[in-house]
């Protein structure tokens, strides 16, 4: 069975760090993009980051670039989102999902599979 487990959240202070996992199993892995989605209450789910399965290639929302990092192990089955210099606008369930054949990488129909889920909350 396809599952995708995020951790890492909590409660952090502005200008603080996290660094989010998504483990994967039953799919193959480094055949899938990943991405990074979050959802704050009241708002639309939006794309955060992604890592492409070819090349590793990376992508950003511009809110977010130059203070996030999204890395993937495929050893592993994981991949990563580390998050620096956080705002408290950066508040929300932030969900990891896979998607084979991903065009715009930060449209949701793209990916098939998806996470629960982990809370972020940073106080100002």
């Amino acid at each position: 069975e396809v599952q995708l487990v995020e951790s890492g959240g909590g409660l952090v202070q502005a200008g603080g760090s996290l660094r989010l996992s998504c483990a994967a199993s039953g799919f193959i892995f480094d055949d899938y993009n990943i991405g990074w989605f979050r959802q704050a209450p009241g708002k639309e789910r939006e794309g955060v980051s992604c890592i492409s399965s070819s090349d590793g290639i990376t992508y950003y929302a511009d809110s977010v670039k130059g203070r996030f990092t999204i890395s993937r192990d495929n050893a592993k089955n994981t991949v990563y989102l580390q998050m620096n210099s956080l705002k408290p606008e950066d508040t929300a369930v932030y969900y990891c999902a896979a998607g084979f054949r991903v065009i715009t990488w930060y449209l949701r129909y793209e990916y098939a599979y998806w996470g629960q889920g982990t809370q972020v909350t940073v106080s100002s």
